[in-house]
């Protein structure tokens, strides 16, 4: 009877810790190089990000202009991430900003030489 106890006990164990990794596995992260140029910036594309469907968490790191996202890949993906971050007016990786969306921005989010 306690080898049957222990034995329950250890195969519940294993099955808590494979329902864990699997839910883990439910999201990917992306890096994005972006245009931006500011603190304005990072507040502006964190929470357009914030309303995307899929979108778990972004995170802006100012100085090397890279945005890190968490997604639901069953529900989005880095193309449409992308085309996300393009249509608030900033590039992302090889997708140009959308240039009135860029041309809206304030004069200190906009990149050098599209709108100078």
């Amino acid at each position: 009877m306690k080898n049957l106890i222990i034995t329950l006990i250890t195969l519940l164990a294993i099955n808590s810790n494979t329902a864990i990794a699997q839910k883990a596995k439910k999201t990917k992260t992306v890096i994005i190089k972006t245009s931006t140029e500011c603190g304005m910036c990072k507040t502006r594309i964190e929470k357009a990000m914030a309303y995307e469907k899929g979108i778990v968490s972004s995170n802006l790191n100012i100085d090397k202009a890279e945005l890190t996202v968490t997604y639901k890949p069953h529900k989005t993906d880095p193309d449409k991430i992308r085309l996300a971050i393009s249509s608030i007016g900033y590039d992302a990786d090889n997708l140009k900003a959308n240039q009135k969306a860029h041309d809206d921005l304030p004069d200190c989010c906009q990149k050098d030489g599209m709108n100078h």
